[in-house]
């Protein structure tokens, strides 16, 4: 009796659907009638298509992060921005998010390249991107 393995797996694009096919192909001999079948499956990815890794930043970098967006978007002072606050909770527009980034290279003598600027949404990756650039700037 021979039998032979085979097994691929394939995996869509991170922006379509989730389920990832997982495909075992095995021909055997199934109970004496000399059949062969071919065993297939699918699974259904329980882990989301992408993968955010978040690094701790300094809380100082985030207090800092978090007076300048309140000052560029005049802010009371009872209202809270914590490092997980969006610009767009806060009412900020695109041309406000310009003159945060404006108000951030200032306050910490850096230069953000537009993309990555454009990429900042919340106080927490604004201060993760200033820490980067600080010590790409240091090194």
């Amino acid at each position: 009796m021979a039998t032979s393995f085979c097994s691929s797996i394939s995996m869509q694009a991170p922006f379509s659907a989730t389920t990832t096919r997982f495909c075992l192909n095995k021909q055997a001999t199934i109970f004496n009638n000399g059949k062969t079948n071919n065993l297939s499956f699918s699974l259904r990815r329980l882990m989301p298509a992408r993968l955010a890794v978040s690094c701790a930043v300094k809380q100082e970098t985030v207090e800092k992060v978090s007076e300048i967006v309140k000052k560029q978007l005049s802010l009371t002072d009872d209202q809270k921005v914590t490092a997980g606050t969006k610009f767009t909770e806060l009412g900020a527009d695109s041309l406000d998010t310009v003159e945060i980034v404006m108000g951030l290279e200032e306050e910490f003598g850096i230069t953000m390249a537009e993309e990555r600027a454009k990429e900042i949404a919340t106080v927490q990756q604004a201060a993760e991107l200033i820490e980067e650039l600080v010590q790409e700037k240091t090194a």
